[in-house]
């Protein structure tokens, strides 16, 4: 969790609430483990926050949670939340790409809303490549979400089966077979086969150039909302690939903002 800058909570009192809302006996434990040069500690407490939860992508050590992402993201006046999928960065069980890990970041919204300084009424979710998947499943799942951001997302997992044959045998491992054998489990994960249970609005945000999810993952997506008659933007970023460079990446997440706290349109750009 990042907390926007100059703004401070004792770890005490966030580990009380954590402990509290899972379990008396939990050894969940909050951990300072970064902080700003400019030290300041307006309290956290003084207002009700806006919640950014960002899904990363990729899986193991490949993809994992970008922290200058997480700092680039508080300077928008939310409180960001980066879930760690089971069997990443230390976690125990086994991440099977949109599986049972989808309830890591239902846990994380839960948790979120118990917290006295989060508005549980603006607790946005972001998926980046493989994290949308996940994002959308919790779009999907909790109707309590204000809106989904995919970002270079996955939006049919069988067509990334047939795109990246770098990626076959893992998903061969982790799905139980090819989308041939199992299309159920490639279909549970795929946003763009339940986008009729997503009812926030929907950021779409993909480079034209993305060699690793394909442009058309996004586009496809974008269209199966407005045939849903969704609210739902696309932003297209003509010449960019799967990662923009950093000044374009700053306008992209400058720009994501500004669409998460304005009035939400459907628009194509």
């Amino acid at each position: 969790m990042a907390l926007p800058e100059g703004y401070d909570i004792p770890l005490p009192k966030l580990q009380s609430w954590i402990s509290g809302f899972y379990s008396a006996d939990s050894d969940l434990e909050a951990i300072r483990t970064a902080e700003s040069i400019n030290r300041t500690s307006s309290d956290l407490l003084s207002r009700k926050w806006p919640v950014f939860i960002y899904c990363r992508g990729g899986m193991g050590n490949f993809g994992s949670v970008r922290t200058s992402w997480l700092e680039h993201f508080t300077r928008h006046g939310h409180i960001v939340f980066a879930p760690c999928y089971r069997g990443n960065e230390t976690g125990e069980g086994m991440d099977e790409f949109g599986g049972a890990d989808r309830e890591d970041v239902f846990s994380a919204f839960r948790l979120l809303q118990s917290l006295p300084f989060v508005d549980e009424n603006r607790i946005s979710v972001m998926g980046f490549s493989r994290g949308s998947i996940n994002a959308a499943l919790t779009a999907a799942e909790l109707k309590d979400t204000h809106r989904l951001i995919l970002w270079s997302g996955v939006s049919d997992l069988a067509k990334t089966y047939e795109e990246r044959i770098s990626l076959r045998r893992m998903l061969k491992r982790v799905l139980g077979g090819t989308p041939a054998r199992r299309p159920e489990a490639y279909a549970a994960r795929s946003p763009i086969q339940f986008a009729e249970r997503i009812h926030c609005p929907v950021l779409i945000m993909h480079g034209t150039s993305d060699v690793q999810v394909d442009y058309s993952h996004g586009l496809t997506m974008y269209h199966k909302l407005m045939e849903l008659g969704m609210t739902a933007e696309l932003h297209s970023y003509s010449g960019y690939g799967h990662i923009f460079p950093p000044a374009k990446h700053l306008e992209a997440v400058e720009r994501m903002f500004r669409w998460i706290q304005g009035p939400a349109t459907d628009r194509q750009t």
